[in-house]
């Protein structure tokens, strides 16, 4: 099939098989058809979001070695970046999402390591919402949830969570991908949406990997999906692998929003860049303390950027701002039962 086809397909809102995921997933990044397909999937990103992008604003409750062992990630314990953990109280809590909608973000989301407590974590939810507007959306960042406990965070005040099965799940981590995949119905039935990624992508990973999960977060029907590549943490397993190019994020970004149904609003990329937003990703996190991608406590002095800088990256790619409330999650959510995770994803 020429790329051509694959615009048409696009066009008339058609779904895409894996074989031509894979298809487009194998030209060159820099080649005429990959251009082809970012300019379809910025158009078609214009389309679902009315033109405007979206900036999302996340800070840490908590930095701790963790548990789970993920190793693409610098809070694992086994990485041995953070011997030492902390917490923050519910006043600073507070005061970041305060300014965070001060500062126009579209979403305030909180981050958890795996093992926070899920009663801590209610708690800062209340507490957040007792002091931010109504309509300010809460998101969490946060390990995997039974339906019961899914079922609190609604009550606590959180509209919605962002989780997703990556790549390499239950093989360089201590988490199965079906656990992932249950947490996932779970948020969903409870009626909290799902916003999710392709992620995280290192140069090892293939086409037909790739393909899968993009299938199977289409599959979830998210609020938003998109894609990321790996952040090389220094002085780790992984880091011997480096790191994919801007260019080819933004070639699985526009693919990942091609595959995607048109329920689907959001097209996120990370970390933010123009690359990104020029291929079609129309959200992007402005972030305050921890991060997994970085070996310093407070990213926000390091490799985090600020809704400033979001801003610019987004204006110098011609993306109007949303003001207001996120578009993504402005409807409850309906439990779309995902399939059942294929042998390519499972562990």
């Amino acid at each position: 099939m020429q790329v051509h086809e694959f615009i048409k397909k696009s066009r008339w809102g058609e779904s895409f098989s894996w074989e031509e995921l894979v298809a487009m997933l194998s030209y060159a990044p820099a080649s005429p058809e990959a251009y082809a397909l970012l300019a379809e999937a910025r158009r078609l990103s214009e389309e679902v979001t009315g033109g405007k992008a979206e900036i999302h604003g996340q800070f840490a409750l908590d930095l701790a070695p963790c548990t789970r062992n993920c190793l693409w990630c610098s809070f694992a314990e086994h990485n041995k970046i953070f011997k030492e953990g902390w917490q923050i109280s519910a006043e600073e809590a507070v005061s970041l999402a305060v300014r965070f909608e001060r500062e126009g973000a579209n979403a305030v989301l909180t981050m958890t390591t795996a093992d926070y407590p899920l009663q801590k974590m209610l708690e800062m939810a209340r507490e957040i919402r007792r002091h931010i507007r109504p309509e300010t959306l809460l998101i969490a960042n946060t390990g995997d949830k039974t339906l019961a406990q899914a079922e609190k965070m609604k009550d606590a005040g959180f509209n919605g969570v962002y989780h997703a099965l990556r790549l390499d799940e239950g093989r360089r981590n201590r988490i199965h991908p079906e656990k992932r995949l249950e947490s996932i119905r779970s948020f969903q039935e409870a009626g909290l949406w799902v916003g999710t990624c392709v992620e995280p992508i290192g140069p090892e990973h293939t086409n037909e990997e790739l393909a899968h999960l993009i299938l199977f977060t289409a599959g979830i029907h998210p609020a938003f999906s998109g894609a990321a590549r790996r952040i090389p943490i220094p002085h780790t397993e992984l880091a011997k692998y480096g790191m994919i190019s801007e260019l080819r994020m933004a070639q699985i970004v526009a693919v990942t929003r091609l595959a995607m149904p048109r329920s689907t609003r959001g097209n996120c990329t990370h970390e933010p860049c123009t690359l990104g937003a020029m291929a079609g990703a129309t959200l992007f996190w402005a972030e305050v303390g921890a991060n997994p991608r970085d070996d310093q406590e407070k990213t926000e002095n390091n490799r985090g950027k600020d809704l400033g800088m979001c801003r610019e990256l987004f204006t110098e790619a011609g993306w109007e701002i949303l003001e207001g409330p996120s578009q993504h999650f402005t409807q409850a959510p309906e439990p779309k039962a995902p399939g059942e995770i294929t042998p390519a994803l499972a562990q």
